[in-house]
């Protein structure tokens, strides 16, 4: 059988134990398929006597037509930004501790083959990107795929801020901080702060305040094509922090932050046997019976 994908590209969690031995595993898997692979720099000195060729992520789409992240959810979300921007496809080996995202189990690793031959579930999963301006009054933007979080830089500190929907008023808020999440991270930190579960298919966008000193303040869902905008009230904006799927973090410079739907998708990869809600269930540890 023929192979979709010739070559792929490996891009390996930090500083975890035993991760070696994985990645050791899938790339004589690949060798013994013929499938020609590059490690990306960070990951290549996981493996000090490796001999294949490594590469800067900014360069992976000029010697891969897929990503393989081993590692857990945190390392596929950190990896996505890259594979959107150079619009690579991806597929996650789960070394973490959920799987949401990365979603082949390491002792099956098998299941890489009918990817590689074109038998897979692709899911397009929209970011959400930010833009504020920085100390210098530069305009930052940032992609997050799971949620955009807003909180204060002094732990225990509340904050006061509106958010605006479509240009219209939505609320005002005195609360620890904001949660704005995808689909896909409504099973992250959108969803132990009390938010609801949204398919992952669904084209809307949730909004969860943090500790809301008002006891009636509830999470929302919006529609995703909505552009929303966080104005901060009477506040030293020096201590407030933007995060963005708790990797990229950003001291905020002036008065609000615009999110709405990012332009790029991610193009994510499962088995053909995948089920949305049977990964609920097993991660979630539901009931069956």
């Amino acid at each position: 059988m023929s192979s979709t994908f010739k070559s792929v590209a490996i891009i390996g969690r930090q500083n975890t134990a035993d991760i070696s031995k994985t990645l050791e595993d899938l790339i004589k898997h690949l060798q013994r398929k013929k499938i020609d692979i590059v490690l990306e720099n960070d990951t290549a000195k996981i493996l000090p006597d490796h001999k294949i060729h490594a590469v800067s992520r900014e360069q992976l789409s000029e010697h891969c037509e897929l990503i393989i992240v081993v590692g857990g959810d945190g390392s596929l979300l950190n990896a996505a930004r890259t594979a959107v921007r150079q619009n690579l496809p991806i597929v996650g080996v789960n070394r973490g501790k959920l799987g949401f995202l990365a979603d082949i189990a390491p002792d099956n690793i098998n299941k890489i083959d009918a990817i590689l031959a074109g038998e897979f579930y692709e899911e397009q999963r929209f970011l959400l990107a930010t833009e504020m301006n920085d100390k210098d009054n530069a305009i930052v933007r940032n992609l997050a795929l799971n949620d955009v979080v807003f909180l204060s830089c002094i732990a225990g500190q509340m904050i006061d801020f509106s958010v605006h929907v479509e240009q219209q008023f939505l609320c005002n808020y005195h609360a620890d901080g904001l949660i704005i999440a995808t689909p896909t991270g409504s099973t992250a930190h959108a969803l132990s702060g009390g938010g609801p579960i949204l398919h992952s298919a669904l084209e809307a966008i949730v909004l969860v305040p943090m500790l809301s000193h008002n006891l009636s303040s509830r999470p929302i869902v919006i529609n995703n094509e909505s552009a929303i905008e966080v104005i901060f009230n009477n506040v030293d904006t020096a201590d407030l922090l933007v995060r963005c799927d708790g990797q990229v973090q950003t001291m905020l410079h002036g008065g609000s932050v615009k999110i709405k739907k990012a332009k790029e998708k991610l193009r994510l990869l499962h088995p053909i046997d995948y089920n949305y809600f049977e990964t609920l269930r097993s991660k979630l540890h539901w009931e069956t019976k």
